[in-house]
């Protein structure tokens, strides 16, 4: 009888320890899923299938852990540990495990009630309410031929004083096509010049179209990466009467498409105190130690090139950029007294997941470092990515099928303090928040006010957030309340108020956030 008690005891201690062990979806993974994954997953991005709630991830769950054991998501490149980045997005060691046993258990939901809601993703904008938006002035055609395309675009600005640009954002008005875009600043009109003489909307890329004014590059767009906001009295000067020019790359696609974008600006509150300044190093006029930039095919080639810093400088960011030949990028500074700085290092390019690495905090260099950039290319068959079959002879150039070495490094010039200088998403709005243009904010009720059925609303939020909304009486009663407890994240949130049942009448609405409360007046009229 002893034994049989103990035998059942044993017996009930393992199942215990098997139910503690047991991994669910609602409770482990799901939280995983929305702040890695959903970003891109979901209707409307890039991503080709959603991944937002049980049943849409289980039918992947097999691919998401074979792409996660394999690191080949999330598409963050950088090797982790190099150097700290801002919107470092990557699993953990243990998260990969997490999703593997996940899988191998037969992916149990567990209790519903345990699982997190599902963020609410900002339209309009990831970082607020631009302070001018400017557009396409009509729609493009990407032509369904099944080949890629680089073509640009000229878009004056209007302004007519200059401006501290803190954050730029590109919005593509067609996410299927546009694989990335890079914008540069021309106050020279030689970019409107050949817009003009070329035939049809915008002017196609040509060898060497990317060196006009190559210093003067603005961020930005590719999938999946947030839009950074400059803070810390940091900004871009954007001149008055200046044009951006974007270089739109549409990817092949088997119809003709639509595309017609549009760009957020967002500038400084107060003047600025700091500007960006930029150095891209290209195979020309001297940054090769070993060039000329050429690849014959069947080899595999590593170039070398070297950049001397001119002034004391403090790094803020760098972005390695190559084609489908690319393999890997190591950039790495050596200052006079022979220490090194790790800057980035991509192991395993993909053509398809490039963009910025802005560091967390500034990393100070002194004059006559020198930053030292190696990038490795197979131009074999070996090479899946090779865009030629046979390989073929390759040189520099703008085309797919051509190649880069193209490095931009932005930095500032060096100040005191600047070695604990932090530069993450929201460092600047306790600094100084009347330079940090992103805030939390309910705007106004413009339309219709008074309303009666229904009214849209919107707001911002500089981080993600639980929110309320709520409407208060003029006795401070509340009335109605909506969105109680739901995450949003940051950005330009629109949201429509069911007002029925509401008696006419002078009405406070107030959107709570974590810490905060903004409050504006809303009128509801008789219902119709």
């Amino acid at each position: 009888m002893k034994k049989l008690l103990l035998v059942c005891c044993c017996f009930l201690s393992f199942a215990g320890i098997v139910a503690a062990q047991t991994i669910t979806y609602s409770k482990d993974i799901a939280p995983i899923i929305y702040k890695h994954c959903t970003t891109c997953h979901r209707p409307g991005e890039v991503a080709p299938f959603s991944l937002t709630n049980y049943d849409e991830v289980v039918s992947w769950s097999s691919m998401i852990a074979y792409v996660t054991e394999i690191g080949y998501m999330p598409p963050w490149k950088a090797e982790v540990g190099y150097q700290q980045y801002q919107q470092e997005n990557y699993l953990s060691t243990d998260q990969v495990q997490l999703i593997a046993d996940w899988v191998a258990q037969g992916t149990v939901q567990g209790n519903p009630a345990d699982e997190p809601p599902l963020p609410v993703f900002p339209v309009g904008s990831q970082v607020g309410l631009p302070d001018l938006v400017v557009s396409f002035a009509q729609s493009y055609t990407h032509a369904g031929d099944g080949m890629d395309e680089y073509r640009y675009f000229v878009i004056p600005t209007g302004l007519t004083e200059d401006k501290d640009l803190v954050a730029l954002e590109v919005r593509p008005g067609n996410k299927q096509i546009v694989h990335h875009c890079l914008v540069w600043q021309d106050t020279s009109g030689t970019a409107a010049a050949d817009d003009a003489a070329s035939p049809g909307y915008g002017y196609p890329g040509g060898q060497f179209s990317t060196l006009n004014g190559l210093n003067d590059q603005l961020p930005g767009y590719v999938p999946g990466q947030k839009p950074i906001v400059f803070t810390q009295g940091i900004a871009q000067r954007l001149y008055a009467n200046s044009d951006l020019k974007l270089q739109m790359h549409y990817a092949p696609t088997a119809s003709d498409e639509q595309d017609s974008s549009s760009v957020n600006l967002f500038f400084a509150q107060k003047p600025a105190t700091r500007f960006l300044k930029s150095k891209v190093m290209i195979p020309f006029a001297g940054t090769l130690t070993n060039g000329p930039f050429i690849i014959p095919a069947n080899q595999v080639k590593k170039f070398h090139g070297t950049w001397t810093i001119p002034e004391d400088a403090s790094m803020v960011g760098v972005q390695p950029h190559c084609h489908k030949l690319g393999q890997a990028w190591e950039v790495f500074a050596i200052t006079p007294n022979q220490d090194t700085i790790n800057l980035v290092r991509v192991n395993d390019w993909d053509f398809n997941w490039q963009g910025m690495f802005y560091f967390k905090k500034l990393i100070p260099l002194p004059k006559n470092s020198v930053i030292h950039a190696y990038a490795t290319y197979d131009n074999t068959a070996n090479n899946i990515e090779n865009p030629n079959s046979p390989p073929k002879f390759v040189i520099w150039g703008e085309n797919t099928d051509d190649e880069m070495y193209y490095l931009p490094l932005l930095y500032l010039s060096y100040q005191l303090g600047d070695e604990d200088l932090v530069l993450d998403e929201v460092s600047g709005v306790g600094d100084d928040p009347q330079f940090y243009t992103i805030q939390d904010a309910l705007y106004p009720v413009l339309s219709p006010n008074p309303a009666s059925d229904q009214v849209k609303v919107g707001f911002t939020l500089a981080s993600g957030s639980t929110i309320g909304l709520r409407l208060f009486n003029q006795q401070g009663q509340m009335v109605r309340s909506w969105e109680t407890g739901q995450f949003y994240l940051p950005g330009l949130h629109t949201r429509a108020l069911d007002l029925s049942l509401i008696p006419a009448g002078i009405y406070t609405l107030v959107l709570e956030t974590k810490d905060k409360r903004h409050a504006q007046q809303l009128v509801v009229a008789s219902a119709r």
